[in-house]
């Protein structure tokens, strides 16, 4: 079987070019698209006079716009401004009055709203179904006026004026809520292209429902008349992650047997209408798949004669230049006119944070938005080029400077072409254009109901709002004109280019970023899939290393968790005489290694950072085979080795690499310093057997600390290659010593040796306690205790949440991993008002997710450690079913039974029977709570005694503020997942039952690590203080 993925069918040989500039280098980008977008310099002056008159024009058309002239009082990067745009996103979708109140008052109290044009939007949109006036909202009373306004017309009448307002606002940006409304309010001056939009469908139940509403409003369509013909026909856009729940790269064969026999049927049936189809673009990493859908879409034999297949690119890609040169190698193979697209792009902040996040070798976009209109140009430019038997041209802009030079760059052409705009943004522009040059302009109309489209809209109002934008410049009087109509292939040819966003390697620096790779990167992958296939034959072996030396003895097998029938290695097993002269060394060693300058510590750990890199996939390899990751965990938790040496050599350079002055009187001098405690043990769990393995041993080391190594029993090979990186490092052989095996007498031998100054160990309460009990119980130095132990962890959603991005973070959290993570979500508490949607949405959403082989990445979750966790996980569930309803179980395919592998499953509890003791697997529990019952479901979580993680979803601040004060954690994630912690930014620990602090991957951890010496120096013992008397530290009257 091949590993990670099948390749996509065989495409045009300028596909090669796409795949190899998915991180182009930026600079060179820009410089290679310069010259396509700048004109001779007569056509750029007919191009700025163009452009300021279309921009005087349109910044008199926005006065007499109350939403416009919103816009212009305030951007929304405002305090103000992001409150309104809050209010829309959330308002009209939560359903119960209590929290509509509370979101209202968090978002309008303590707001200046005192800038005229923005009460005359605000007041105006309520005072249409109220029939108040303006005088409402005084603008003497300030930030006061709510508590005014809400004394005078009570909640409730406050409360429909707020979501007569927001529906207003979602009339400005939808043009009907059903297509028949849509058509019905179609302005007869325009073209339109339709989109059922929405947010990408989660469960098969939404991609259904979905793909009858596409299928609804192309039959629409078919039956208005329309009297365009040819690509001015009609047109309707379809988001494919709408139509298929797994719409992803690493799930392409499903894709292609699943999604596109929907999409063919669609485009058959606007075929039948006789009407202008186009695919949008949607994240980067959908980009590749997309396209492999679009050229067999276009290749189809049923479709040869209907010249309506479109395609929306993204100028803002660095690919889009080679995508266009795809595109017309494609128009040309099969004889198509092909109408394009071409658009900026929505998503640059969520790619920009996947990138940073990713630890990606660059960005996939351009991180500053004048190259982004730098590369619109060129891309414009190369699409005419092409020719009209190529191309059929949509420019989507609503920028007056990139219309103005499009203009300009066709004047004496009669190339047929269109522009585009999003409804409600734009028209004044297009208007003008349409008038004094005659183009067709085409609306991209949004259709649905308000609540649904709410998300969307605010997604494109803060892109086309923030201050960086033309729309925003354009509003802001403040900006001058003159500056607005510049061409920026112009401004940026005058100085040197650079990026607007530090490199994803840089966002910690000093400390660089550990390197990861995009899953969707073919070039990375395919090398990446030759290194794993091969190491499929290898066998690794685990013994003993003391002193530098692998000891010998018998050995024996290691299995897979995929499979019991696989041998993966062989183990050799510490004993007695190993354990004696591991303490032996290690204790022998301690002052040298103490006294080891604290940059030459850091400096072998950053070279054990590289190394680890170095050896990514065999890594990968073992952490897939030996512990069940799939491969993005695996990476995941390569990387977080990485950070982890990387960080704690930071933090000893920092904390140990010079004493700290202190105050004192004259003629003393005081200095603090931190030096080693002693000889560590690090015992280290399964579920973490490279992370947490390292990040122990690497904390002990950098703090000056001997080590002894204890991995966990079934994880044994992963742990020599992290000892052997750590060694090749240049760890002195006498430092560092590794003991694999059993626990049971070996550990009590360890801790019970007085030479022990302290444990750092990570694993279950019961061992935490029993450690405690064992190091308490010698009489020696009382040693240090570092313990990360397990979790009842709760995520708690109000009905403000956003349901969709909720699921998606339940999934993560509480499956990802097979559920084998401290942080993993247990406990899910849902207000009632909106659990049973979220309910059923589960349970439908985990009929989605894969079981199978880690090393395929259409596999979302792998195998549990072993069959003694698979056999307690069943006999847990199959206990709970009983007084439990089983609302969702994940499908377990045929051909996995020989693997540890237990299918997902989510049951409704009540709050009075919450789960008291960690089932550490993919098993969640929801529970209901009342409109009023937040705090009582806070308190319920804490009486359970664990306080490792909780995750919060909701737009309310109140409901933020009330769940930071009362939850007892040591990691709150609110409108997230809750699972990995990134080291130096999230740093991980728990309080209670979950652990002692301090928190590893932070800047206390290594004084957990440390010895404290204070030295004071009496300077004046040889008779005077020097610098006193020669008035260093004052003078002597």
């Amino acid at each position: 079987m091949t590993l990670l993925y099948s390749d996509l069918p065989p495409s045009l040989p300028s596909f090669a070019a796409i795949q190899a500039n998915l991180f182009r280098d930026e600079v060179d980008a820009v410089s290679s698209l310069l010259p396509a977008a700048r004109l001779s310099e007569q056509a750029e002056k007919a191009v700025h006079v163009r452009a300021l008159s279309l921009a005087q024009g349109v910044r008199q058309a926005a006065s007499k716009n109350h939403f416009e002239a919103f816009l212009q009082s305030y951007g929304l990067g405002s305090e103000e401004g992001l409150a309104l745009m809050a209010l829309a996103e959330a308002l009209l979708r939560i359903p119960d009055t209590d929290c509509q109140d509370r979101l209202i008052r968090d978002l309008l109290e303590n707001k200046d709203w005192r800038r005229s044009q923005a009460a005359t939007w605000l007041v105006s949109a309520a005072s249409r179904a109220l029939l108040f006036t303006d005088g409402w909202i005084e603008a003497s009373e300030g930030r006061h006026w709510f508590d005014r306004l809400l004394r005078k017309l009570g909640e409730p009448v406050l409360r429909t004026a707020m979501k007569t307002g927001m529906k207003l606002m979602a009339e400005h940006f939808v043009v009907g809520e059903t297509i028949e409304q849509a058509l019905d309010n179609a302005d007869p001056r325009w073209r339109y292209s339709y989109d059922m939009l929405g947010e990408a469908a989660l469960t098969e139940d939404d991609a259904r429902g979905y793909f009858a509403a596409y299928h609804e409003a192309i039959a629409a369509l078919g039956k208005r008349a329309d009297a365009h013909t040819g690509f001015a026909r009609q047109s309707i856009s379809v988001k494919l992650s709408a139509i298929h729940p797994r719409y992803e790269f690493a799930k392409q064969n499903r894709v292609m047997r699943e999604l596109y026999p929907r999409l063919l049927e669609l485009a058959q049936a606007a075929a039948k209408a006789d009407l202008v189809f186009s695919i949008d673009a949607e994240e980067s990493e959908r980009l590749e798949i997309s396209l492999a859908l679009y050229e067999k879409l276009v290749r189809e034999p049923s479709l040869k004669d209907w010249r309506g297949m479109g395609l929306v690119v993204q100028a803002y890609q660095k690919r889009a230049p080679f995508v266009i040169d795809w595109l017309a190698d494609l128009a040309r193979d099969t004889g198509r006119v092909l109408p394009i697209r071409l658009v900026k792009g929505a998503y640059w902040d969520s790619e920009i944070k996947r990138a940073q996040q990713g630890g990606l070798p660059g960005y996939p976009v351009y991180t500053r938005k004048g190259h982004t209109d730098v590369a619109y140009m060129a891309c414009a430019r190369k699409m005419l080029d092409y020719g009209p038997g190529v191309f059929y041209p949509q420019f989507a802009s609503h920028n007056a400077q990139t219309l103005a030079w499009i203009m300009e760059l066709t004047r004496d052409s009669d190339r047929q072409f269109e522009i585009q705009r999003l409804h409600g943004m734009g028209e004044a522009l297009h208007t003008l254009i349409h008038q004094r040059e005659g183009v067709a302009s085409r609306v991209y109309a949004p259709v649905g109901r308000f609540h649904a489209l709410l998300p969307y809209l605010v997604r494109r109002l803060l892109e086309n709002g923030a201050n960086s934008s033309f729309v925003h410049q354009l509003a802001d009087t403040r900006v001058p004109l003159e500056a607005i109509a510049d061409n920026p292939a112009e401004r940026i040819a005058r100085n040197p280019i650079t990026t607007g966003v530090i490199a994803p390697s840089e966002v910690f620096a000093p400390r660089r970023n550990s390197q990861g790779f995009a899953m969707t990167d073919t070039l990375a992958l395919a090398p990446l899939r030759q290194q794993l296939a091969a190491l499929e034959n290898q066998r690794f072996h685990a013994s003993p290393i003391v002193g530098g030396q692998r000891r010998t003895g018998t050995a024996q097998p290691r299995v897979s968790p995929i499979d019991s029938r696989r041998e993966i290695g062989s183990l050799v097993a510490s004993d007695a005489s190993a354990v004696e002269l591991a303490l032996n060394l290690a204790d022998a060693a301690q002052d040298a290694w103490a006294e080891t300058a604290a940059n030459q510590r850091a400096a072998m750990l950053e070279k054990a950072a590289d190394l680890l890199e170095a050896r990514q996939a065999e890594f990968l390899w073992l952490l897939s085979r030996e512990a069940g990751k799939t491969l993005p965990d695996a990476l995941g938790e390569l990387r977080e080795a990485v950070d982890f040496c990387r960080y704690y050599a930071h933090e000893a350079r920092r904390l140990m690499g010079s004493a700290i002055a202190l105050p004192g009187v004259t003629g003393e001098a005081n200095e603090l310093r931190l030096t080693g405690r002693g000889p560590f043990i690090a015992i280290a769990p399964w579920n973490f057997p490279l992370a947490i393995f390292l990040g122990q041993i690497t904390a002990a080391l950098a703090a000056g600390n001997t080590v002894i190594a204890k991995p966990s029993r079934r994880t044994p090979l992963i742990g020599m290659r992290a000892i052997e990186a750590l060694l090749d490092a240049g760890i002195p052989a006498d430092v560092l010593h590794y003991l694999p095996g059993e626990s049971g007498g070996l550990s009590d031998k360890l801790l019970g040796d007085a030479r022990v100054a302290g444990v750092a160990f990570t694993g279950s309460t019961g061992a935490a306690w029993k450690i405690n009990r064992t190091l308490a119980a010698r009489d020696s130095s009382i040693a240090s205790l570092i313990a990360e132990t397990g979790g009842l962890n709760a995520m708690i959603a109000d009905s403000s949440a956003h349901v969709e991005q909720l699921i998606l973070d339940v999934l993560m959290s509480a499956f990802n991993s097979a559920g084998q993570r401290c942080s993993a979500l247990r406990i899910l508490l849902v207000q009632d008002d909106i659990a049973d949607a979220v309910i059923e949405r589960v349970g439908k959403a985990m009929q989605e997710l894969r079981l199978g082989d880690p090393l395929q990445l259409e596999t979302d979750i792998g195998p549990t450690i072993d069959t003694l966790s698979q056999r307690d996980l069943q006999a847990y569930c199959d206990k709970l079913a009983q007084s439990a309803k089983l609302i969702g179980k994940t499908p377990l395919p045929q051909g996995l039974e020989n693997g540890c592998f237990f299918a997902p499953q989510a049951f409704e509890v009540s709050l009075d029977a919450l789960p008291t003791v960690e089932t550490f697997g993919p098993v969640l529990h929801i529970a209901r709570f009342k409109s009023d019952g937040l705090e009582d479901a806070v308190h319920r979580v804490n009486k359970l005694g664990f306080g490792l993680t909780m995750g919060v979803h909701t737009r309310l601040d109140s409901t933020v503020a009330l769940v930071r004060r009362l939850a007892k954690v040591g990691n709150l994630y609110i409108n997230r997942n809750q699972i990995g912690a990134v080291v130096g930014s999230q740093p991980f620990g728990g309080e209670g039952l979950s652990g002692t602090g301090f928190k590893a991957g932070g800047p206390h951890y290594l004084l957990r690590f440390a010895a404290e010496r204070t030295v004071t120096v009496n300077t004046a013992a040889v008779g005077g203080n020097v610098k006193l008397m020669a008035g260093g530290e004052g003078e002597h009257a």
